[in-house]
């Protein structure tokens, strides 16, 4: 059975900093080696994020004791797109930042590399001296013909990244700061604890997936486990983490705040997947009404509907259609949930036709198995 929920009530978020670094007091003491956090966005996370990095600030003979993955770190690098030129583009990195402390005598870049490879295919190369990373991807090559001379592929160099690219190869490079603190370098040897708050916002649910199997596999291994907490609006990658952790000392919170308000509640929860399909339903209920619908979207209905049939016992996930309009809803969401045009970093808008079957689909959906959406 599970435990019942408890529910903490906050009149600030350092009183939240408080409950969240007492969770993770010394295991020997029965402290927890993580804390998931879940929360809609605007609710505070990022606030959250720094407040815990400064409370660690404030402890006498501490300078620092949070090495922090949140919007601040990703403004940790700008463009310099050499407007003048148009040709030398790079990514430049604020080197006064502590984050960077000891890069250059590191070496990451074959660790940044292990990482990236996963996800992307350019190439980068970093320059320390002046301390901008410069990108690089292998192209067609548009002189190349069957019998010619010229390679079929070039290597085009100083090339312009896209936003979820970038965001991608930052997440990466956080990834190998990690792990070299985790394997006890003195550059880092001040890190007691990681914080990590919504590291991709931006990927579809195979590469959330990804993500998140990957950053368990990293903080769960080796011998120097860092205490870490992590918040996320993604009720993916949170019922993922919840998974990959529910094997180590661990708590999962809700963090909710309402409207206007400055009051905060923490929920505990010890249920996994917690309330993810409520917050995806929630999450496509709002896209519906606001005309957001992207093709994945189909996607992530479908894959609803296949668990909530599996909870009911049913082998297929028609079970959840109207039956009125069965076969047409069936194969709308086979072909749709499937098809092509899902860029990870530039989702396909769903034509208007597309978007009134969405609608009428999770309209009965909704309607049919009364959920309580928050």
């Amino acid at each position: 059975m599970s435990e019942k929920p408890k529910v903490y009530k906050y009149k600030s978020i350092r009183n939240i900093v408080t409950r969240l670094r007492d969770d993770l007091r010394d295991s020997d003491n029965g402290g927890n080696d993580f804390i998931l956090i879940y929360a809609y966005n605007g609710t505070g996370k990022t606030r959250l994020s720094m407040e815990f990095k400064e409370a660690g600030k404030r402890k006498r003979g501490v300078q620092r004791d949070t090495l922090y993955f949140n919007a601040f770190t990703e403004d940790l690098f700008t463009w310099d797109n050499d407007l003048e030129n148009d040709t030398e583009r790079a990514l430049k990195i604020n080197k006064d930042s502590k984050f960077f402390e000891g890069l250059k005598s590191l070496a990451l870049e074959a660790r940044i590399e292990s990482y990236l490879t996963r996800y992307m295919t350019f190439t980068f190369d970093i320059d320390y001296d002046n301390w901008k990373i410069i990108f690089s991807q292998e192209v067609q090559n548009p002189r190349h013909r069957e019998g010619s001379t010229e390679p079929e592929k070039i290597i085009q160099n100083n090339i312009k990244i896209s936003r979820g690219e970038e965001n991608i190869f930052i997440w990466c490079l956080f990834l190998a700061i990690c792990e070299i603190t985790m394997d006890g370098d003195v550059s880092y040897n001040w890190v007691k604890y990681f914080y990590i708050d919504d590291p991709i916002s931006s990927l579809d649910d195979n590469n959330t997936i990804s993500v998140a199997t990957d950053l368990a596999k990293l903080l769960n291994g080796g011998p120097n486990r860092i205490k870490t907490v992590i918040s996320s609006h993604h009720g993916l990658f949170f019922n993922i983490m919840c998974n990959e952790l529910k094997k180590v000392k661990h708590k999962s919170y809700y963090l909710n705040r309402k409207h206007n308000e400055t009051k905060y509640s923490l929920q505990t929860t010890t249920d996994t997947p917690f309330f993810h399909h409520i917050a995806t339903l929630s999450e496509l209920k709002k896209a519906a009404e606001t005309g957001e619908l992207y093709t994945y979207h189909f996607n992530a209905l479908r894959s609803i509907f296949e668990k909530t049939a599996s909870f009911i016992g049913k082998d297929d996930f028609s079970y959840c259609l109207d039956s009125n309009n069965e076969s047409l809803h069936a194969r709308a969401l086979n072909v749709l949930s499937h098809g092509g045009g899902y860029s990870l970093f530039q989702p396909q808008p769903m034509l208007e036709d597309n978007k009134k079957l969405f609608r009428d689909i999770l309209a009965h959906f909704l309607e049919r198995f009364e959920f309580k959406l928050p």
